[in-house]
């Protein structure tokens, strides 16, 4: 276990989600998901139009620094033809990947008050040491 994370590569395949919540009053969603590590290298996914059940299939890249904690943050959002809506968002700690386990899950994008959910986003996750 290491006491000080260190510096690397992070693998992150945002694979598909299902069950977002709806924020259109018509019609289906048009989801996308934007990524990004402790403030930066913000990444996002392409806009899949009309579902709630959308698949990504990306892959994406996070240079790391020697760090002593790094999160993942995930932001699903609904593209509208001026702006976006906030489907849900949460955070990944990445203890268990920097330690050599790969995660491959669902992650629950939980409501405002966290009791129910706003759908879940299935991720790939693996860190590759420098």
């Amino acid at each position: 276990m290491f006491t000080k994370y260190p510096a690397g590569v992070l693998h992150v395949a945002v694979i598909e989600g299902r069950k977002l919540h709806d924020e259109d009053l018509v019609g289906k969603g048009d989801p996308y998901v934007e990524l990004w590590v402790d403030d930066d290298h913000k990444q996002k996914t392409k806009v899949i139009s009309g579902t709630n059940d959308p698949v990504w299939n990306q892959n994406f890249t996070f240079p790391l620094p020697e760090s002593r904690k790094h999160y993942l943050y995930i932001e699903v959002f609904d593209k509208d033809k001026v702006g976006k809506d906030d489907i849900g968002d949460t955070k990944i700690d990445l203890e268990e990947v920097f330690n050599g386990k790969v995660l491959d899950t669902w992650v629950k994008l939980p409501a405002k008050l966290g009791l129910t959910s706003h759908g879940e986003v299935h991720l790939h996750i693996r860190f590759v040491p420098e």
